[in-house]
């Protein structure tokens, strides 16, 4: 009874925009307005995605006959085109909804290796990043020179 009553309350404030958020101190880091900011973000990533992969079985199961060879080519490769592009959406939703658990948990905003901050700028470029920037480039460095 009492989530219902907070609900209200949290819906009717104002989310911060992504010039606020830069603004704040190092000390505001990952304060509520900052993880309902990130919640907000994330959660509309989400639904987008889950959007798109509607759309794409949708498209999918419309099946059309084409006697021309070539244009049944065209078709399957742009249908090849969009799984591909689904399946990426796919695993970014994974990491959209993980992040989401993390903002629930509190734990959203450290470095999964560091327990650093990550960093405001880097979240609001790509804001299911589970890695410093330093970390990230660490980790990359090491996937070139001994490969995965």
């Amino acid at each position: 009874m009492t989530k219902t009553n907070k609900t209200p309350a949290a819906s009717e404030e104002r989310l911060l925009t992504d010039e606020e958020i830069m603004k704040m101190s190092d000390a505001d880091y990952m304060n509520p307005a900052q993880m309902a900011f990130f919640k907000a973000k994330l959660q509309a990533l989400e639904k987008e995605l889950l959007k798109n992969a509607g759309e794409t079985t949708e498209h999918l199961r419309e099946t059309v006959l084409v006697p021309d060879p070539a244009d049944r080519a065209t078709i399957e490769e742009e249908h090849a085109l969009e799984l591909r592009t689904r399946d990426r959406e796919r695993k970014l939703l994974k990491k959209v909804q993980q992040s989401i658990v993390a903002i629930d948990n509190n734990e959203y905003g450290y470095c999964e290796e560091t327990g650093e901050p990550i960093g405001i700028p880097r979240l609001i470029a790509r804001p299911t990043a589970t890695l410093s920037l330093e970390a990230q480039q660490r980790r990359e460095l090491k996937q070139k020179l001994y490969g995965d």
